[in-house]
């Protein structure tokens, strides 16, 4: 009983904040105001408090533009709280454009939305993703190209991070700054996530979406570590597979070490 109207409550005050919001993003969206940029975050903001998600930052949100994070990525739950940290647009699979909810909520964000099968469309999408950058945006990449258990990283794919080179001859200074961002589910109820919980905060995509989601309703108080790491400057000439290489070596180290539970010094 208690559950349900915990429940209840947090559907209520989700559709009350939207409704409330709504309007201001609409109108960002039609005119292109900045407003669409931060709107989003009191938005995320809000859900991450009434989900009961506890967001630790380690480390410094990179200050300089263009700016592009990469992230692993365990669950939709990675959208909400890289989203109330900072202005951030991301980078989707098209197929996202179509899901209940989620869909919707990605659209009035401005996500860009990419179609991997479409491999003639791969210059335009980059394209897009440049010109967001340089326009002031910080594009969020989930390079692992889905989403994982939360216990390891998967493979990354480079090809994405060639809008990163789209942009450099764009930019004042002819270069772009690529900071790799590690999210890291800890804790429940304040104690160790062990694998038993992993569950509850990873999403792999195999596991329906609204059984996912009413546990986590039903749960609550997650803990989760987000650090930022050291930023790689990327310039005319750089080797875009490098690039992946490097990211790749500092997100992992990262993850590891806030999955361990040792704190993480930014560098």
């Amino acid at each position: 009983m208690i559950t349900s109207i915990r429940i209840g409550f947090i559907v209520v005050c989700l559709l009350v904040v939207t409704a409330v919001l709504l309007p201001f993003q609409l109108i960002g969206l039609a005119f292109d105001l900045k407003m669409r940029r931060y709107v989003p975050r009191l938005w995320h903001r809000t859900a991450c408090f009434l989900l009961g998600i506890r967001i630790h930052v380690h480390g410094h949100l990179q200050h300089r533009r263009p700016l592009m994070l990469a992230s692993n990525h365990v669950s939709w739950k990675d959208i909400l709280v890289l989203g109330a940290i900072a202005d951030v647009v991301f980078i989707a699979k098209s197929e996202v454009a179509k899901w209940p909810i989620f869909g919707t909520l990605a659209k009035l964000q401005k996500t860009i939305f990419v179609v991997r099968e479409e491999k003639r469309r791969t210059g335009d999408q980059i394209n897009e993703i440049a010109a967001r950058m340089t326009a002031g945006e910080i594009v969020v990449l989930f390079p692992e190209g889905t989403t994982s258990d939360g216990n390891r990283l998967l493979e990354v794919k480079s090809s994405l991070f060639g809008a990163a080179a789209a942009a450099v001859p764009h930019t004042p200074h002819g270069v772009v700054y690529v900071q790799p961002v590690s999210i890291a589910y800890t804790r429940v109820h304040g104690m160790a996530m062990g694998r038993f919980h992993r569950p509850l905060a990873a999403w792999p995509g195999d596991i329906e979406l609204m059984p996912h989601l009413m546990g986590v309703l039903k749960e609550g108080a997650i803990d989760v570590d987000v650090a930022f790491g050291e930023t790689v400057d990327f310039r005319t000439g750089d080797n875009r597979k490098h690039l992946s290489q490097t990211i790749t070596a500092r997100l992992r180290r990262m993850l590891i070490r806030h999955l361990r539970q040792r704190e993480y010094d930014a560098d």
